[in-house]
């Protein structure tokens, strides 16, 4: 019951909050490029040349073959695209109390918005993601499908695992400070681990396949291949989807119930 009171109270901030949620994404994204000649541009440079540097080192420089009749560029970017939506919610929301200290400060202030702007300001990028990925479908002529929108589910399933994982380090980073270290320590040991650049079926062992099948953002990165690629619809994958929102749903529960406890601290602190 105190669960259901918790999360009926924090779709009601959401709403009432949904205002000030904005007008902070609108203040991050503009303070990234705050200074910058090229401004918005880097929005869409950035990716593009990460793209291209990916593009040649594995199938120019390691020859990467294709997957089945998939070009590599379009397969290693539908993965790419969410993986990178996550991490910069994850390891922008780290210190994100720290930075707004002076927002936590105000009694008023409902912190547990933070990560919510992150995640909002994170779909600008995201969005420009999208927009590669389909450009790269069109040019190598693969099939357009309904499927596309799909990706609505996957992204919303991303965000639920990055609010609660967020909720849950930038809480304890008030008092340790090093959480910020470890994350993004354990983030880049999570993207190696990912099938993003490799297929999972290279790994012999079926014992080692489950293994990393049982990463929360396997289940994304594959989600966003049958969504973009494969045309697989999230209903025939029934086991992954109950293994990951048990997961998911936990792991919020569990970060938001940490923030909650500390959150009466973070001023006393900062």
């Amino acid at each position: 019951m105190k669960l259901l009171n918790s999360a009926i109270n924090f779709i009601f901030t959401i709403t009432s909050q949904r205002s000030l949620i904005s007008s902070l994404a609108k203040r991050e994204v503009r303070a990234q490029y705050r200074g910058s000649v090229l401004g918005f541009l880097w929005t869409i440079i950035n990716p593009l040349i990460m793209i291209g540097v990916f593009w040649f080192v594995f199938s120019v420089g390691f020859k990467a073959r294709p997957m089945g009749d998939v070009p590599f560029v379009v397969w290693l970017t539908a993965g790419l695209s969410v993986w990178m939506f996550f991490s910069e919610i994850v390891l922008g929301s780290t210190e994100i109390i720290i930075q707004n200290s002076q927002l936590i400060k105000k009694t008023l202030f409902r912190s547990q918005i933070l990560p919510l702007v992150k995640i909002l300001s994170s779909l600008l990028t995201h969005a420009i993601f999208i927009v590669i990925l389909s450009g790269l479908i069109l040019f190598e002529g693969l099939p357009l499908s309904w499927y596309f929108l799909q990706i609505t589910y996957y992204l919303f399933a991303a965000s639920v695992l990055a609010l609660g994982l967020s909720w849950l380090t930038s809480s304890l980073t008030v008092f340790i400070r090093d959480i910020g270290k470890i994350t993004a320590v354990l983030m880049q040991i999570g993207f190696w681990s990912t099938p993003i650049f490799w297929d999972i079926s290279i790994m012999e062992s079926p014992k080692i396949q489950a293994a990393l099948r049982m990463n929360p953002m396997f289940y994304i990165v594959q989600g966003y291949r049958d969504s973009f690629i494969y045309f697989v619809p999230f209903w025939e994958r029934s086991e992954e989807t109950i293994n990951f929102w048990c997961f998911a749903i936990i792991l919020l529960v569990v970060g938001g119930m940490v923030f909650h406890r500390l959150k009466p601290h973070f001023a006393d602190v900062l």
